[in-house]
C-alpha cells in the first residue's frame, strides 16, 4: 500500500490512477491522516442486462384496465 499527502496526490493524479488501474491501493493522506483510497476496480461478475431475454411471458391482457373495486382500493374510495 502506498501513503500520498493530499498536495501530491493533486499534482500526481493521472498516475495514481493508473498505479491503482494496475493493481496498487493508494491511500490518500492529509497531515498525516488517511483520508481516501483510490482502489483497482474490480471486473464485474453480475449478469448482463438481457440475461432473461426469452424467459419472461406477459399475458396478452397485461396492459387491460383494471376493475372499478381495484381502482377504487387504489384512490381509498373503496368501503
Amino acid at each position: 500500500m502506498i501513503v500520498v499527502p493530499l498536495a501530491e496526490a493533486k499534482n500526481n493524479l493521472s498516475k495514481l490512477v493508473d498505479d491503482a488501474a494496475a493493481g496498487q491501493i493508494i491511500t490518500i493522506a492529509k497531515h498525516g491522516r488517511a483520508l481516501a483510497r483510490l482502489v483497482p476496480v474490480g471486473k464485474t461478475s453480475g449478469k448482463r442486462i438481457g440475461a432473461m431475454k426469452g424467459k419472461l411471458v406477459l399475458a396478452e391482457d397485461f396492459d387491460a384496465p383494471l376493475p372499478d373495486d381495484m381502482l377504487d382500493a387504489f384512490a381509498g374510495t373503496h368501503e
